[in-house]
């Protein structure tokens, strides 16, 4: 890796967790450059504005929660054990989620919507990715014969989506993290239910 190479990695790391805590909008060049230690100067030196440090760092913190899911979902035996262990992931990761500022994709979906309309296609994007990667597992699910052929798969997907964004958004609101819990219930019974062939 080059010598720019590594300044512009470095610049996305130092600032990744800080546009997550901090806002995307809220964070300033100054501190950007307050939190890498470098000069503006260096900053412009290796991005065109600060537009593209906000995508750079909003992609950078969702690699990480994207390995991580990945890493769940890997790690069941068959699709049924991976969409357990997918919500078991969310129930031991809350501590770091809240430390972390909340979900990476959840925080700049919302400014994305509101005002930051250049961040919106990378937003959209990796919801539509993580959206494809469970329903690739319902459908595996049932191609192996664990899971009802009657189930649409993509809606099934999106809702559970839908269930954790929310629990997660409820949870930190209202600081406690009974709501997500409440949420990864049902996903657990849809699973054992709605899911499951008998």
């Amino acid at each position: 890796m080059s010598k720019a190479a590594k300044t512009k990695q470095y610049i996305i790391e130092k600032t990744a967790p800080l546009f997550n805590t901090k806002g995307y909008a809220a964070t300033s060049v100054s501190d950007i450059t307050a939190i890498t230690g470098l000069t503006k100067g260096s900053i412009y030196g290796n991005f065109n504005n600060k537009d593209e440090v906000v995508v750079e760092a909003f992609l950078y913190n969702v690699s990480i929660i994207k390995r991580e899911i990945h890493a769940a979902l890997n790690r069941g035996s068959n699709p049924k054990e991976a969409l357990l262990n997918f919500v078991d992931f969310y129930r031991q990761y809350w501590e770091k989620l809240v430390a972390s500022g909340g979900c990476a994709l959840l925080n700049a979906a919302t400014e994305a919507d509101d005002h930051l309309l250049f961040l919106k296609e990378s937003v959209q994007y990796n919801f539509n990715l993580w959206i494809q990667r469970l329903t690739g597992v319902i459908e595996e699910g049932k191609k192996q014969g664990y899971f009802k052929q009657e189930v649409v798969s993509e809606e099934i997907a999106s809702l559970f989506i839908m269930l954790i964004e929310g629990g997660i958004l409820l949870s930190r609101s209202l600081g406690n993290k009974k709501h997500l819990d409440v949420a990864l219930d049902q996903i657990t019974q849809i699973i054992h239910i709605q899911l499951a062939n008998k």
